[in-house]
């Protein structure tokens, strides 16, 4: 297990992380998300030891990460962290040797990994010449040469077309599936939402929401869920008199509802039948985009 308790850093008068906390289990897919500058990658950079904690821990199988640990670790950066006139295939072997590996078992992996991701064909090419997505493409491959028991990833989808999405996407849940913690964050929500076991919600430097998506769905515990009704002939505030209606507002041509939990929603149905036609009616999950949106504030880019 990879655990961070309790990080916090500053760059001067500037809070960068404030009591940072979450865990990833042996297996899991953890997805780690939050606006810009909100301390991913800082967090990210203290696991590694690129830099060093203000205050808290950072722990691997339950002890503080040292030298010996942190080459079982594969890190991802966001930005490009290979020498860019140097051979891709050459790169990886070097990296490789530098994890510890011999020089026969460097080629293998580098042979292998760079087949793994699409990339055998440009293993004599300098990085430099490569595409951007190739580029990140190698960028994992360098991550996974090592065969790390722990993976954290900065960005790896970045320029990524949909191909090479589902290429990554099958390797982290590949590592997954052999018991690897893997935390990455990723400003593709939409990806986030279907591929991670969980995932964590960072604002201003803190952990503001961690869980499963269903489990985040749930927001407070209250059990309130959401309807969405298409009545069209509907008068303005037909919903104030409906039993159990927290609140209520109109979204394209339709009217979102919130209802307390244990309240009759066919009671909801009823209210909208008796203006007239409905033509909708829907109990909708919320996005983890919407969820995002509600944990940071509105208007906030990702």
């Amino acid at each position: 297990m990879l655990e961070i308790d309790g990080v916090s850093k500053r760059y001067g008068t500037v809070r960068a992380l404030q009591d940072m906390t979450f865990s990833v289990r042996p297996g899991e897919l953890f997805g780690f998300v939050g606006a810009n500058g909100a301390g991913k990658t800082t967090t990210m950079r203290i696991v590694l030891g690129v830099l060093a904690a203000d205050a808290g821990e950072v722990r691997l199988e339950g002890r503080p990460i040292d030298a010996a640990r942190r080459r079982r670790i594969g890190y991802m950066p966001e930005e490009r962290g290979l020498y860019p006139k140097m051979a891709v295939g050459e790169q990886l072997r070097y990296l490789a040797e530098l994890h510890g590996m011999s020089a026969g078992d460097a080629k293998a992996a580098a042979a292998r990994w760079t087949a793994r991701l699409g990339v055998a064909e440009r293993a004599g090419e300098e990085v430099q010449k490569l595409s951007l997505g190739n580029q990140q493409r190698v960028q994992l491959a360098a991550a996974l040469v090592h065969e790390p028991d722990v993976l954290v990833l900065d960005e790896p989808f970045s320029g990524l077309d949909p191909v090479a999405v589902d290429v990554m996407s099958t390797v982290l849940r590949e590592r997954c599936d052999a018991g690897a913690p893997v935390v990455f964050s990723s400003h593709q929500l939409d990806l986030v939402e279907r591929l991670c076991d969980r995932v964590g919600i960072v604002r201003d430097g803190s952990m503001v929401a961690q869980g499963r998506v269903d489990e985040l769905r749930a927001g407070d515990g209250t059990g309130a869920s959401t309807v969405v009704v298409h009545a069209p002939d509907a008068p303005a505030g037909w919903t104030d008199d409906v039993p159990g209606v927290s609140a209520s507002r109109a979204e394209h041509e339709r009217t979102v509802v919130t209802l307390a939990a244990g309240a009759d929603d066919q009671a909801l149905l009823r209210a909208a039948l008796a203006t007239g036609p409905v033509h909708e009616f829907t109990h909708r999950r919320p996005s983890l985009t919407e969820l995002f949106r509600e944990a940071v504030g509105e208007g906030v880019v990702a």
